[in-house]
Parts: C-alpha cells; structure tokens; sequence
C-alpha cells in the first residue's frame, strides 16, 4: 500500500531512523509520519490544525487534506451534532486548508525526515514517555510534534524547570544578574529554559552547562542548523548534555513570527518564567505574557530605574503583576510547592493563530509588533531582492492565497511591499 504517494515499507524505515525506540509496527510508523506531515504543513499554534488533529487524529486528518474532504463534510464530523457554530467551524477549516493545501508535497516530508535523521534529530509524538507535560496546557494551540536533538533526562528535568529570559542587548548588569541566577538555580538542582538568543538567553545556558546543570533550549527553526550561527558551540554542547527542541521540522527556517510562537513553548514547558532583563518592547515580553495567559508564575528583576533595558520588567512589575525578584530563592518561591532551603544535586549529563494571550500577554505582545500577524507573516515570506509569487508567499508563509493577496494590497499601500513582475518584493 501506499500513503502520500509513498509505499508503506518507505514510510517505516524513514520513522525508524527518527524514532528508533519506537513500536516496529505499520500503524505506529503511519501515525508519526503523519505527525512528521503536519508539523510541515501548519504553522506553529495553527488552531484549525489543532481542532481537527483533536478530533479525527493526526492520520485521518491528514488524509482528509490529500482527498480534499470539503469544510463542509469535516465539520459535520467534527461536530455531528451541531452543538457547535457550524458556520464558524466550516469557515475555520475552510480557512486552514487553503493555509495547508499549498504545502502538501511528499518530497517536503521526506526531505525533512532524512535531514532529521543526517543531524541525529528525534522526532518526539504526545504519547511518547518523554513528552514535556506542560505544553499539553496550550490545548489546541499545542505543538503536533517535537523535533530534539539532546538526552532524555534532560526532558524529564522539564518537570522541576524555570525559564530565563531576556534581551539579545543586554546590559553587563543584566548578563550578571543572567549567569548568577543560572548557576545557583542550577546548583539547587533546576533545569534551565531558555531560546539560545544571543544576550540574556545566551548567558543563562551557559552558566547552567558551566555548573554541570540541565538546560534546554527552544528554536523558531529546524534543530539541523542552529540559529544564531553565533551560537552553533553553544547549542552543540547543548545538544550533547541537554536539549535542543523545535516544533518545526528539520530545514524550517526562523521567522520573526516562529519567535513569537516559539515563546509560548518556552512559558508552557517550565513551571515558572522569570525576566531577568527587558527594554519596554523586547520580545522576551511576548514570553512573559504566554506564561500569565497559561496561569504559570511570572517573576521580573528590577534594574535601575534610569535604564531603558530594565524598563520592560518594570512594566511586568507595575502593570501585570509580576512577582519581583531579587534572589535564587525568591525565584524558587514561585515554583509549585518550593522549598526555598531545598538543594537538589545538580544534574549531570552524558515561541488568528497562536495560543492565547490575556493580561500581560495582551499588552505585552502587542507593544513590540506594529504588524498584524497576518502581515509579519508575509512580510516574513518576502523577499527585498527576488520577486515571489502569490503561490510561493502563500506556501512559505502558511496563509491562504486569498489572504495573502489581501495583505499584499495593504502592505502596497503602506509602501512596504512592491509588486515586481509577476511577483513580488519587501520593500527596504
């Protein structure tokens, strides 16, 4: 038989080499590919691709797409008893698969699945042992897989973690404050979560490999190329003690919107997010709002008032009910049950689409981004130099064709997208 275009036995041993610890079987093979497909075809926090898998499992909803099961059909069986907006459900499946349909090609699928496997790259489904628990509290907004490059031990250390976040330019007060924290939460046995970004994320993992600590690190793009390059020793040595982990596949690249959405992984995994340094507008914001809107403890260090770096967790403070702290121990206050005296031996080792966001992460999200999602998601797929298609906007941004002609009419208007041929580019 043959799926996707691809023959059974093809598809098991290219699940194999990414799950070699997983059930031989053919229908456990199908699934994870199945999985592997959709984490290709919709882009992270897509809620359509979340309702639907929900409902019908990543297989059937897969091959509903390749049949071109209608909206229509698919929200009657989602909902056979119509206790739901019927009309609502049939527009936003409608909607997603005009998003998926343009990136349905096997040869992506297969692509990624041997860049995976080149690059030691796991692939890691809901029900595996190893799956972080806490990115389940997204719901439908929840990653359809994991891609990892690292230890299992260090998934497990998810369970006892706190996310350190800050701005790529930070301060030397605040990369201090940065490799203090890291290393005395280390010390007491804490695993450290951050994005590899360069400045206060940076600091964090390193002072947390140099207490011979867990730390784990969340990517806006596939495992098998590291980014930022200037990171590449990093997240190796990362990959070897810890854990590197994306939603997207292995070949993805970053955009400014997978950061956004890789943020939310970074607040849901961890038990408790702190802001140790941030500029009114930094990104790491975005961060703390995904940690208020899923109900995790947020804290923030204060800095002096006269800097514009610390200006960002003042707001947390002020405005959104942040926690200030001062201290590792005031850190291990906001952890479920902590015991602020508790010292564990420390381990050793061999970012409408999106999730939710109320409070701080309202505010707090949208205070950096001028753009609608919708926008940064094209502009995203532009190019200032080469002339794109609709079609291939559409495809790299993960948006219907008619949504992107819709956005490219406004980003015209502002001067921020041009036409060129039959194309088109971002305007520099």
């Amino acid at each position: 038989m043959t799926r996707f275009g691809i023959a059974d036995a093809e598809i098991a041993r290219l699940v194999s080499t990414v799950r070699p610890d997983a059930p031989p079987d053919q229908d456990a093979a199908d699934h994870a590919f199945a999985r592997a497909a959709w984490s290709l075809l919709a882009e992270p926090g897509d809620r359509a691709a979340g309702v639907l898998i929900t409902a019908l499992g990543a297989d059937d909803a897969l091959e509903s797409l390749l049949r071109e099961e209608s909206p229509e059909s698919l929200a009657r069986r989602l909902d056979p008893a119509g206790a739901a907006d019927r009309t609502r459900l049939t527009k936003e499946l409608g909607d997603g698969c005009s998003r998926w349909r343009p990136r349905l090609r096997s040869g992506d699928v297969v692509q990624a699945l041997v860049a995976a496997a080149a690059s030691r790259t796991r692939l890691l489904l809901p029900d595996d042992a190893h799956w972080p628990d806490g990115v389940d509290d997204l719901g439908v907004h929840a990653p359809i897989a994991l891609w990892m490059r690292g230890v299992d031990h260090a998934l497990h250390g998810l369970k006892r973690s706190i996310a350190l976040v800050g701005a790529r330019a930070a301060s030397l007060y605040g990369e201090q404050i940065a490799s203090d924290t890291a290393s005395g939460l280390a010390d007491r046995g804490l695993t450290i979560v951050s994005g590899a970004a360069y400045g206060i994320d940076g600091m964090a993992h390193r002072s947390a490999l140099a207490s011979g600590g867990l730390t784990v690190a969340f990517l806006a793009g596939g495992v098998d190329r590291f980014y930022p390059a200037g990171h590449d020793d990093l997240l190796s040595r990362i990959a070897t003690v810890g854990a590197v982990i994306s939603e997207l596949p292995c070949g993805s690249q970053p955009t400014k919107w997978r950061f956004l959405q890789r943020n939310r992984l970074i607040a849901a995994s961890s038990q408790a997010t702190v802001v140790l340094e941030a500029g009114w507008r930094s990104g790491s914001l975005n961060t703390a709002g995904h940690a208020a809107a899923l109900g995790r403890p947020l804290g923030a260090v204060p800095g002096p008032i006269t800097s514009v770096t610390s200006a960002g967790c003042h707001r947390l403070i002020r405005d959104y009910d942040a926690v200030c702290v001062t201290s590792v121990e005031e850190m291990l206050e906001l952890l479920p049950d902590a015991d602020p005296t508790a010292s564990g031996p420390a381990a050793s080792g061999g970012s409408t689409t999106g999730a939710p966001a109320a409070g701080a992460a309202g505010a707090a999200g949208r205070a950096g981004a001028e753009p609608t999602s919708d926008e940064l998601r094209v502009l995203d797929a532009l190019s200032s130099r080469t002339s794109r298609s609709v079609d291939e906007i559409a495809r790299r941004s993960g948006l219907a064709v008619a949504v992107v002609v819709g956005v490219l009419g406004t980003l015209d208007l502002d001067e921020r997208a041009l036409p060129r041929g039959s194309g088109w580019i971002r305007r520099r």
